[in-house]
C-alpha cells in the first residue's frame, strides 16, 4: 500500500519533516517514491510547503495519508479542495470557496490565543493576586499596630485616672476620720449626765413586773388540772362505738368462707373439645391427666390435630 507520510530530518531537538510518498513496508528513512512537501513546526520560520498537484494526483491514485499528514492537509485546505473537485465544482467556484475558507481560517487563527500568550496571561494574573494579598496583609498589620497603640494609650489613661481617684479617696477618708473623731469626743462629753438618771428609773420599775408573772402562771396550771378529769370521763363512750365494727368484720368473714363453696358447682360443668379451638383443646389434653379427660373428646370431633393429641395421650 502506498502512503503519504512524514520523514524526519534536521538535528536533535530541531526536527524538520519531509512529506514523502513511499511504500508502507519501507522503513522511515528508507527508500521513497517522491517528495511532495516539507513541514517545519519548530524553527522560527514555521513554514509548510506543499506540492498540491502531486498530492492531489497521489490521493486520486489511492495513496492514504497518515494522521499527521491528514491534519496538515486539512489545515492547508487541500482535502477541502479535493472534496470540491469530487463534487464537480468548476475552477472559479473552487477558488471562491477556498478564498472564503482561508479568510475564515485566518480570522480564527487571530482570535485564538497561543500557549505562550496563555502562560503570560496566567503569570500576570498570579502577580496581581500576590500584590493584592501583600497589600491586604500590610493593611491588617497596620490595623493591628494601631489597635495595640490605642490599647496602650487607653491603659495609661486608666492608670492615671485610677491614681487620681485613689488620692481623692485617701483625702476624703482622712476628712471623714477627723469628723468622726470630733463627733465621738462631743458624745463622750454629753453621756455622763444622761446615764445617772436612767438606772434609778429601771430599778424602780423592775420589781413590780417580776411579782405579777408567777401568780398568773400558778392560776393557769390549776385550771388545766381541773379540765383533765373531764376528758378522762368521756373516753369510755368511745369503746361502745368500737365494738360495733368488730361485729361487722365477723359477718364479712363468714361471707368469705361461704363463697368458695359455690365455685366447684361452676367447675362441675363438663367441657368438650368441640367447644374450644384446636390449639386450646390440644393444650388442655397435654396439661391434664388421662383420668380427668373422660368424655372430653367426643365422637363429633373431626379435627385431626386434636384426635392425634388424644391418641398420643392415650398411648402414654
Amino acid at each position: 500500500m502506498i502512503k503519504i507520510r512524514l520523514q524526519r530530518k534536521g538535528r536533535i531537538r530541531r526536527p524538520i519533516y519531509h512529506i514523502v510518498v513511499a511504500d508502507s513496508r519501507s522503513p522511515r528513512d528508507g527508500r521513497i517514491i517522491e517528495q511532495v512537501g516539507r513541514f517545519d513546526g519548530v524553527t522560527e520560520k514555521k513554514e509548510t510547503v506543499l506540492n498540491e498537484d502531486r498530492i492531489m494526483y497521489w490521493l486520486e491514485t489511492g495513496a492514504q495519508p497518515t494522521e499527521a499528514v491528514r491534519k496538515i492537509l486539512r489545515t492547508e485546505g487541500i482535502l477541502y479542495k479535493r472534496h470540491l473537485v469530487m463534487w464537480g465544482k468548476s475552477e472559479e467556484e473552487i477558488e471562491a470557496a477556498l478564498t472564503e475558507w482561508k479568510a475564515y481560517r485566518d480570522s480564527k487563527a487571530e482570535s485564538e490565543v497561543t500557549r505562550k500568550e496563555q502562560v503570560k496571561a496566567t503569570l500576570a494574573a498570579e502577580e496581581k493576586e500576590l500584590k493584592k494579598q501583600v497589600e491586604k496583609k500590610a493593611e491588617t498589620a497596620a490595623a493591628e499596630l494601631a489597635a495595640e497603640q490605642a490599647a496602650e494609650t487607653a491603659t495609661e489613661e486608666t492608670e492615671e485616672v485610677a491614681a487620681e481617684t485613689e488620692e481623692v479617696v485617701e483625702e476624703t477618708t482622712e476628712e471623714t476620720a477627723e469628723a468622726e473623731a470630733a463627733a465621738k469626743e462631743e458624745e463622750v462629753e454629753e453621756a455622763p449626765a444622761e446615764e445617772t438618771t436612767a438606772p434609778e428609773a429601771e430599778v424602780e420599775e423592775a420589781p413590780a413586773e417580776e411579782t405579777t408573772a408567777p401568780e398568773a402562771e400558778v392560776e393557769e396550771a390549776v385550771e388545766e388540772t381541773e379540765e383533765e378529769p373531764a376528758a378522762e370521763e368521756e373516753a369510755p363512750e368511745e369503746t361502745e362505738e368500737t365494738e360495733e365494727p368488730a361485729e361487722e368484720v365477723a359477718a364479712e368473714e363468714e361471707e368469705v368462707e361461704e363463697a368458695p363453696a359455690e365455685e366447684p358447682a361452676a367447675e362441675a360443668t363438663t367441657q368438650v373439645s368441640s367447644d374450644m379451638t384446636a390449639k386450646e383443646a390440644i393444650d388442655h389434653i397435654q396439661d391434664t391427666d388421662l383420668a380427668d379427660l373422660e368424655g372430653f373428646v367426643t365422637d363429633a370431633e373431626e379435627r385431626k390435630t386434636v384426635l392425634a393429641a388424644w391418641e398420643s395421650k392415650q398411648a402414654e
